[in-house]
């Protein structure tokens, strides 16, 4: 049963957040910086904390997060928190790696010896002098800079995980970010935030981890929640090639509101390959905007979640120009109680003739009371277009698992194997063996 919020509490609640978030900020090096915070913050004051009244938000009940007055994470002490990072580390990546612990940098875990000459993998104090004046026309740029979570991340914005790689580089190491959140404190608000520029010509892999330093246990109970309020922004220029995973992973105890803002320009391709299997509340805003012609946009999902999660994924493509492709495949796994939500939307003005959009939400029920709410929308006034969109709820099929059966497992196993095999046609997309090993792994352990 959600509980109720009176509308002056939620405006208590997110002056509250406001304040904590700027607690603690350290001295700007550029004017700009404080005048990105200080839009910020007027940009929050006009606002009031999203509840299901809102129309973005009526199928996630945000009363949780209100329940837990959230304190602004202390400067980390990284030797009394004795974090083994080793077992997220990627064979693939292991030394091309940045460590962010509660959103601060971590140099002392971090490697970047295979980092090639044209490319930038650090945070916003180490960025070199030719990036300084430039790093302005990207960060808090993208269009949704006001959306309350969003401003929040930037009005208490810290340190930044930058990404720039130089004009015709191609980066055949994958990088991997890791934003790891400590659980040794009271209860905290950490806010990572993440820049990619990919220059025109460019080819990058970037793996996003969001979590604890536990991968195999990560259901595990922690002794006080955590808030991840977080923000990504990439830029695909011309005919650049960014290939995106990103693995929420949070404490089952956790709280995760994360933002993906994607601007792409004439003839870039993005891919994005999306996995939540953790936290106790999540949302991912997955936003996308096409700026130029012969754009490509690749959306891949896996949500599988149980017990009393709840997992959203709101996504907008927007399209602007001719000759255009969007493809979505949106797949949620949902147990016991939990509660999956997908809105999709796809929109195709009247300036992007000649587009192919295609997009698909499909959802696995295990459990009676399992729930899903799923809406994809497709808004089209361009009339030379291809488009389709759709969406399926069910269970398991009886009659596969009776033909399993057949050839000799037993009932749980079959059943087993056709989740994995579910889930599977989204983990296999994902360029990185290591990784999709890892994922299936945790399929297979969460349905066992």
């Amino acid at each position: 049963m959600s509980i109720q919020v009176s509308p002056k509490l939620e405006v208590s609640y997110l002056s509250n957040l406001l304040e904590q978030c700027r607690q603690q900020l350290p001295a700007s090096p550029t004017q700009s910086l404080v005048q990105l915070r200080e839009r910020a913050t007027a940009w929050i004051q006009e606002q009031t904390f999203p509840t299901r009244r809102d129309e973005e938000w009526r199928f996630t009940d945000l009363s949780p997060l209100v329940e837990v007055q959230f304190q602004a994470v202390k400067k980390t002490n990284l030797a009394s928190l004795k974090l083994e990072i080793t077992p997220l580390i990627l064979p693939e990546a292991t030394e091309s790696r940045l460590v962010f612990i509660n959103g601060v940098y971590a140099a002392q875990l971090s490697s970047v010896a295979a980092i090639p000459e044209g490319v930038f993998a650090g945070n916003l104090a180490a960025l070199p002098a030719k990036y300084e004046a430039r790093i302005h026309d990207y960060l808090g740029k993208q269009k949704g800079a006001s959306e309350v979570f969003t401003a929040l991340n930037t009005a208490g914005l810290n340190d930044v995980a930058v990404v720039w790689v130089a004009k015709d580089t191609i980066l055949s190491t994958p990088l991997h970010l890791l934003f790891i959140s400590s659980t040794d404190e009271a209860s905290f608000i950490c806010q990572p935030r993440c820049l990619v520029v990919a220059e025109a010509g460019t080819q990058l892999t970037l793996v996003e981890h969001y979590g604890t330093d536990e991968w195999n246990c990560p259901d595990l109970p922690v002794n006080q929640p955590y808030f991840n309020n977080q923000v990504t922004e990439i830029w695909v220029e011309e005919n650049a090639q960014v290939n995106h995973i990103r693995n929420q992973r949070e404490s089952i105890e956790a709280f995760h509101i994360g933002k993906t803002a994607v601007s792409q320009a004439r003839n870039s391709s993005y891919t994005c390959n999306a996995i939540s299997l953790g936290a106790k509340l999540s949302r991912h805003n997955l936003e996308i905007f096409q700026k130029g012609e012969g754009t490509e946009t690749v959306l891949n999902g896996l949500t599988m979640i149980a017990g009393q999660q709840l997992a959203d994924t709101h996504s907008t493509i927007a399209l602007a120009h001719p000759h255009g492709s969007a493809n979505q495949l949106h797949k949620c796994i949902v147990d016991n109680d939990a509660h999956s939500v997908f809105n999709g939307k796809v929109l195709v003005p009247q300036a992007a003739q000649l587009t192919n959009a295609n997009q698909l939400n499909r959802n696995l029920l295990l459990s009676p009371k399992a729930r899903v709410n799923t809406k994809p929308q497709l808004e089209i006034t361009a009339d030379n277009v291809k488009c389709t969109h759709g969406a399926t709820v069910g269970q398991l099929d009886p009659e596969e698992v009776f033909y399993l059966q057949s050839r000799g497992l037993n009932e749980a196993d079959a059943r087993n194997l056709l989740i994995d095999a579910f889930a599977a046609e989204i983990i296999g997309r994902i360029p990185l063996a290591s990784l999709r090993q890892r994922l299936a792994q945790c399929v297979a352990c969460r349905t066992s």
